[in-house]
């Protein structure tokens, strides 16, 4: 029957509408997250309107999400802080648009070089978070973030982001990815004991 399909559409619409007020009710008091801390409108339980309420709802963030990147830094048990990054330069030169600077550490009296970054820039205005120098990273110093929010008011002074401010403990790199952290930490464990076997039997 010719405009049947219009009345179908509206139909949808009104069961949708409909159905967000019922599970509204259902829910009252526990509608913008499950007890998880998951966004409820994002959840495979939600019913009729799918619209999230943003910023008191957000959408739970993928592990793969990359955003702006960061260096991850290790603690020992006297709290001293070591750099995964040997400031190699890898992920200055795989950049496409070229948005890293970084200044290798030299010994100040033999001007030899020392494996790592005296200083290491990031130009957030210009990257475009493809995930390259994490990709290419040989030491797995530098990572995806999974903070999108990092709206300013003078981005020419608060967007050239520096080390102090790119430093993540790893302890964080493992909350956000656990499963590439876990992934990682396998693959370490598994070289360094390749390396100690290979030791043992040369010695």
């Amino acid at each position: 029957m010719y405009g049947f399909g219009v009345v179908k559409g509206l139909g949808v619409a009104l069961k949708h509408l409909v159905e967000s007020y019922l599970d509204d009710i259902k829910r009252w008091g526990s509608r913008y997250r499950t007890k998880e801390g998951i966004a409820y409108r994002s959840s495979s339980e939600t019913r009729g309107v799918f619209t999230i309420q943003y910023p008191e709802e957000k959408l739970p963030v993928p592990e793969e999400f990359r955003f702006i990147p960061f260096l991850l830094y290790e603690t020992d048990e006297n709290g001293n802080q070591a750099d995964r990054c040997t400031s190699c330069g890898i992920c200055a030169k795989v950049c496409p648009p070229q948005c890293i600077w970084i200044v290798r550490t030299s010994d100040p009296k033999t001007g030899k070089p020392i494996p790592a970054p005296a200083e290491f820039y990031i130009d957030v205005d210009i990257c475009m978070n493809c995930g390259l120098c994490a990709e290419y990273c040989p030491f797995d110093a530098i990572k995806m973030d999974h903070d999108y929010e990092i709206a300013v008011y003078d981005r020419l002074h608060t967007n050239l982001y520096d080390k102090a401010k790119l430093s993540k403990p790893v302890e964080y790199y493992a909350s956000i990815r656990p499963t590439n952290y876990a992934r990682e930490e396998a693959a370490r464990a598994e070289a360094e004991a390749a390396r100690a076997a290979k030791k043992a039997a040369a010695g």
